[in-house]
């Protein structure tokens, strides 16, 4: 059985946090890695390996960035996980709450089985360091698609919100709330009042839009391609902005992340994980950290830049990648 070093934990941890979010694929990159360092990181961290600890390892670490971003959007979650307990409740869904509740629910219903059934042949199959940059330059033309053919819908959300942000900013700044300590207090509110509005115009599009969005979660099985770039390019295209995708994206991924992770703890916990318990907790650390500091960075990113770098980055890494391993 191969082994996880601390330094490989450490490594593998930080950029699974910050490649789960970013539109660059975690999994593409934990395949890559490896294989383009050789030597024993590509024997310790062979995700098709049969009897490695290293596919436990990766998709344990799931649960430290589902937590990191179950903190990042506490105040969503609260009610939105309120709306789901109230639908149950009074048997009808009618707020905003509810109804994004069970949206992210049949949003999610797709991938889960599709992941359940088949995530040992996806892997089998595509998860091989050239296969991996394949669909890692694939990940990028899809990027650049969502940005090169946004429909007027989405641009014109992106002018509705630029116009609605602008104008509260000039009436916080007006009312001076950010030169004393109740200030803060103002923000924080003004915060929460942009993300009910986000969740209002997220129910407008409605389930059966929300169930083809959610859907697109499944290409992220392939090692390579990006769940949160595919959500956000796919919501784009059925008229969310640029924001509102990656809101939606982030609320998708978390059961879906954190549903991964919890499966893959009994691995941990077994004959897979034996040896490896500390680099398992060292690595989540950074994961979880990784994950918080990304979120944080990218909510406020999207609300006026583009997935454009993203998909240079994912079509030069992955053409780079290619050459190197070929000729390796």
């Amino acid at each position: 059985m191969s082994h996880i070093t601390y330094l490989e934990a450490s490594v593998v941890g930080l950029i699974q946090g910050v490649t789960e979010l970013f539109p660059v694929s975690s999994l593409g990159h934990n395949v890559l890695l490896p294989a383009l360092i050789g030597g024993s990181w590509a024997t310790d961290l062979n995700v098709a390996a049969p009897e490695s600890p290293y596919l436990a390892f990766i998709v344990g670490l799931h649960v430290a960035t589902a937590i990191a971003l179950l903190i990042y959007f506490w105040r969503d979650w609260v009610r939105i996980v309120g709306g789901f307990l109230s639908s149950l409740r009074d048997r009808r869904i009618e707020t905003v709450d509810q109804k994004l509740a069970w949206m992210i629910i049949l949003a999610t219903i797709p991938v889960g089985l599709v992941g359940l059934v088949f995530e040992h042949e996806f892997r089998v199959l595509f998860a091989k360091p050239i296969r991996a940059a394949i669909f890692l330059i694939i990940n990028g033309l899809i990027l650049f698609a969502g940005e090169k053919f946004r429909t007027r819908r989405s641009l014109a959300a992106d002018a509705e919100i630029e116009t609605e942000e602008d104008l509260a900013e000039r009436r916080a700044a007006g009312s001076g709330v950010a030169m004393h300590a109740s200030g803060q207090r103002a923000v924080k509110q003004l915060e929460a009042s942009r993300a009910v509005q986000a969740d209002q115009r997220l129910t407008a599009v409605g389930y059966l839009q929300a169930l083809v969005i959610g859907s697109s979660q499944i290409l992220a099985l392939l090692a390579g391609i990006s769940r949160d770039g595919v959500v956000m390019v796919s919501g784009m295209f059925r008229g969310l902005s640029r924001q509102d995708a990656a809101r939606f994206s982030f609320l998708l991924s978390t059961p879906v992340i954190l549903a991964a992770g919890v499966l893959k703890i009994p691995d941990l916990t077994g004959p897979l994980g034996k040896g490896i318990h500390g680099q398992v907790i060292v690595g989540s650390i950074l994961s979880g950290v990784g994950a918080y500091l990304s979120v944080r960075f990218l909510m406020k990113y999207f609300q006026t830049r583009t997935l454009t770098p993203f998909a240079v980055y994912c079509v030069v890494a992955g053409l780079a990648s290619v050459i190197y391993l070929s000729v390796k």
